[in-house]
Formats: C-alpha cells, sequence, structure tokens
C-alpha cells in the first residue's frame, strides 16, 4: 500500500505494514513465462547471460526482456511446429493471469527482440548447458577417462529468401534449390550434450569449420571422427596448435602393415605418414609451410561388427602411442560408440525438426539452430539424471520419449501450488524416464532409406504469380483426342 496515499486515512497505519502487492506481482510478470522452463532448468544456464542493455534497446524492463525472449524462443525451439503468435498469446494469458497489462496481439514486437539477441549469448548458453549434462552424466571409464569428443556435420535446408541465397548459396542444379547449410558440431560422448558449433555453405568442408572450433579442445582430450577428418593436415594442426589433444579416425588412407616401423599387438602398429607434395586447398600457405614433414602414428585394424552396420572392418589410426595406457580394444570401443552421437543429429533433425528453418535471414537462422542445441542439452541433463537416480544405461532412454514426457510435466509443474509437489512431480518424471526404456534390438538393420514417398505435386519453380499449373488429367485427355480426330 501507498503510505501516501489520500484514501482511508483512519487506515492508513494498519494497511500500511502489508506493503504493495502490485510490485511483486509484476516483477514476477516480467522475470517468468507461462511454460516455466526457466523454473526447471534456470540453474543450469548463467543468469549473467543475455543481460539488460546499457543504454538504447533492451536498457529498460519492456514486455520482452532479452531473458525472457531467450527463454520463449527455447520453448518454441523445444515445440518446432509453434508459431510466434502462440507465443505472444502465451504471453498474453501470463500478463492476465499476473493482473499485468494488456500485451499487444500482434508478434512483430517478439519477432524484433528475437533479433536484437546477441549470438554470442547463445554460444555461451549451449556451452554452458552441455558442461552441466557432463557434470550429470554416469562415468564411462574408457581410454584412462579422458574427455571423449565427436565430431561430425551435416546439412540444413533454410528458407528461401534473398538474404539466405545471398550468405547460403545453393547449389547450381537444373531445378530451383534452397539455400543449405552445413554445420559441424563438437558432441560430448559422456552425455550426448554438444559443446560447440560452427556453420558454413556448401562450399565451405568440414575441416576448415572444425579446424575453426580447435579453441574447444583442451590437454587431455580425445577427438573421435570418422575418416573425412582423418588426413595429415588435420593431425599435424593438432599437434602443432593444440599439444596434448589426441584423435581417433578411421584411417582415409590404404595402409600396409608390411611398412610398419612398429608392431605393438595384432592389427596393432606404428607407421609413418608423409606430408603430400600438393598444398591444402583450405589451409593458407604459410601454414602448410610450417607443418611437419612425417608424422609417425598409430594404426589399429579390428572388426567392429554390429549388426545393421555398414562398416564390419576397420582400420583408424591414432596419436594414441601408448599400448599399455591405451588398449587396441578401447579405441575400437570408442570409435563404435560414435554411432550414438550420429543418432543425435538425426533427434535434431527429425524430433526437433531442425532439417528445414524457417529463418529469414543468416542471423536469426544461427539463432534457432542453437536455441535448438540449447533445448537438446537441457533434455540430456534430465536423462542423465534419470539414468543417475535409477542406475538405467543412459543410451536406453528414449530422447522423443523424454521430450514428450518433458512437456507434460513441465504443465503439470505449473499447476502445482508448493515446492513440495512440484519436487515430487520432477521425481515422478525421473521415474518415468528410466522405466520407458529403448528395446533391445541386436538385429535391427538401420538402411538409408525412406519408406513413405513424397507426394506427385509439381515444384514450385517460378515465383507465385508467375506460376503456371499444369493441365489436368482430363483436360490433357482432351487435347490429344482432339488432336486424333484433326480438331487442332
Amino acid at each position: 500500500m501507498n503510505p501516501h496515499t489520500p484514501f482511508l486515512p483512519a487506515l492508513r497505519a494498519r494497511l500500511a505494514p502489508m506493503g504493495s502487492r502490485t510490485l511483486p506481482a509484476l516483477a514476477q510478470v516480467r522475470s517468468y513465462t507461462l511454460c516455466q522452463l526457466e523454473r526447471c532448468f534456470g540453474d543450469l544456464i548463467p543468469s549473467t547471460l543475455f543481460p539488460k542493455a546499457q543504454e538504447k534497446q533492451n536498457s529498460r524492463d519492456r514486455d520482452y526482456t532479452r531473458w525472457r525472449t531467450f527463454w520463449c524462443m527455447l520453448w518454441q525451439g523445444l515445440n518446432p511446429r509453434t508459431s510466434g503468435r502462440e507465443v505472444v498469446r502465451q504471453l498474453q494469458a501470463l500478463f492476465e493471469l499476473k493482473g499485468g497489462h494488456q500485451l499487444s496481439h500482434e508478434d512483430g514486437a517478439y519477432c524484433r527482440a528475437k533479433d536484437r539477441l546477441p549470438v554470442d549469448q547463445f554460444a555461451k548458453a549451449l556451452a554452458a548447458t552441455a558442461q552441466a549434462a557432463d557434470r550429470q552424466a554416469p562415468p564411462m571409464g574408457l581410454l584412462a577417462s579422458h574427455r571423449l569428443l565427436v565430431a561430425d556435420g551435416s546439412a540444413l535446408t533454410l528458407a528461401d529468401t534473398p538474404k539466405n541465397r545471398q550468405t547460403y548459396r545453393p547449389v547450381q542444379c537444373p531445378e530451383p534449390n534452397f539455400p543449405m547449410m552445413r554445420i559441424v558440431v563438437l558432441f560430448s560422448l559422456l552425455s550426448g550434450a554438444i559443446l560447440s558449433l560452427a556453420v558454413g555453405d556448401l562450399r565451405t568442408a568440414e575441416l576448415p569449420l572444425l579446424h575453426s572450433m580447435f579453441g574447444q579442445l583442451i590437454a587431455g582430450d580425445i577427438l573421435v571422427a570418422d575418416r573425412g577428418f582423418a588426413n595429415f593436415v588435420l593431425l599435424a594442426l593438432l599437434q602443432n596448435l593444440k599439444p596434448g589433444v589426441h584423435f581417433i579416425g578411421r584411417s582415409a588412407r590404404r595402409i600396409d602393415g608390411r611398412r610398419r616401423i612398429q608392431r605393438l599387438g595384432k592389427g596393432d602398429w606404428l607407421v609413418v605418414w608423409k606430408k603430400g607434395c600438393n598444398p591444402s586447398l583450405w589451409l593458407p600457405s604459410p601454414e602448410w609451410v610450417a607443418l611437419p614433414d612425417q608424422l609417425i602414428l598409430r594404426t589399429v585394424r579390428g572388426s567392429c561388427y554390429v549388426k545393421g552396420f555398414r562398416v564390419r572392418q576397420v582400420t583408424l589410426v591414432t596419436t594414441l602411442l601408448d599400448s599399455q595406457r591405451y588398449p587396441a580394444s578401447e579405441i575400437l570401443q570408442a570409435y563404435l560408440r560414435r554411432w550414438r552421437l550420429e543418432m543425435c543429429l538425426n533427434d535434431l533433425k527429425t524430433t526437433l525438426e531442425m532439417h528445414t528453418l524457417p529463418g529469414r535471414s543468416p542471423e536469426m537462422v544461427q539463432k534457432e539452430i542453437y536455441t535448438r542445441l540449447v533445448g537438446h542439452n537441457l533434455l540430456r541433463c534430465v536423462m542423465a539424471q534419470a539414468a543417475i537416480e535409477h542406475a538405467v544405461t543412459l543410451e536406453r532412454i528414449s530422447f522423443k520419449g523424454s521430450l514428450d514426457a518433458l512437456r507434460q510435466f513441465i504443465s503439470a509443474t505449473n499447476q502445482a501450488t508448493t515446492k513440495k509437489k512440484r519436487s515430487l512431480l520432477w521425481a515422478r518424471l525421473l521415474l518415468i524416464l528410466a522405466l520407458d526404456q529403448l528395446p533391445h534390438r541386436p538385429k535391427r538393420r538401420e538402411p538409408r532409406a525412406i519408406k513413405r514417398l513424397h507426394k506427385k505435386y509439381p515444384r514450385l519453380n517460378a515465383p507465385r504469380h508467375l506460376f503456371k499449373d499444369p493441365p489436368k488429367r482430363n483436360v490433357r485427355r482432351t487435347i490429344a483426342r482432339r488432336r486424333e480426330l484433326s480438331l487442332m
């Protein structure tokens, strides 16, 4: 209550100790959203991210603050088919519930607030959630408990806008194509979380994108990758720029065991890789000249046969030269577990629908990718909690099932009136995730094929106002009949 109000002067002394009820309510409206994601995951993301600007835009507390806009984008990323209009309706319901002012029904203010968010804060949120997932994941105890990172790449389709076409030029082909983006991500093999992201167009190879993420590697890390990354240039750069960082990958060269310099065991040798004569296409000439002339590496050849996998016999190249500390069986096992991260990319592109991004500018596309990756990491944190508390294997917990359960339990948590009830709901969520495990399917094959064909509609190969529909079947039959009768 305002102590200086002219109304009810006789009750002023009695009502003043109660204080104002409006300011706390408005403060809660400013900090929360209706979905309450920040109540569940706020301790995993530093509160120093997305701070209020010092001047000009976002310098005052408005309806779409930076913090609230980030959580709205995160909720929208976990619900991929949600429009910006639905986010605005959610905030309207929140303001109406908390007694705030009426919010505009247009979504333009929300779109402008998303556009003002700095991209570098999203990268920091991604790294923070990855570290939180690793802290909560069960230990692996593989290769002397070093941190295992997996590098992999993929391609995404973007909205067909002039800005996207200018930055991510589509591949030249007879038919019109959409802008495409190439991404390379660093996974943590311990929890499945994503640590870092690098983007480029389809003309940018995956090797320079991975080279741009060398700052995320620290001494003692082991980088696991497929044979697209296992070449002399990358291994020499790791040795020069990141001493103490090791590599495991499928060899891109044909290695003859008879030319080994030392035999460490069955299918386990030390070999010499020499520098090629032709310089690298993406590495500057001074850096190419600075590379060593040869590298002493270790090759491990063995079987990683799993029913349904295409590869049965692999030859790996690694910089882990100590065969006593790093047995060949553990090196093969670490490479085999890399397939798990292939399925993480599949979860991102299918479950979170990241295969096609609706952003109309390159900056907004990057923010949409980061929000989905941050949501992926937060869900990995929940899965790791369930695996630890109920002693189940993390790989057996379903990503899609965890996402569905999290959506429903967050909705139920919002209706809980006490902190104890919210804690019980969260414990129940972890138990459900641990009980709902993926079935053990040792003979299941995963062919790269689709079961359902797309609709046989013609492609929209021109602007809408210039596009001409092809004639229907009955029209084509009528024209053919007229031609037979020489009427045309």
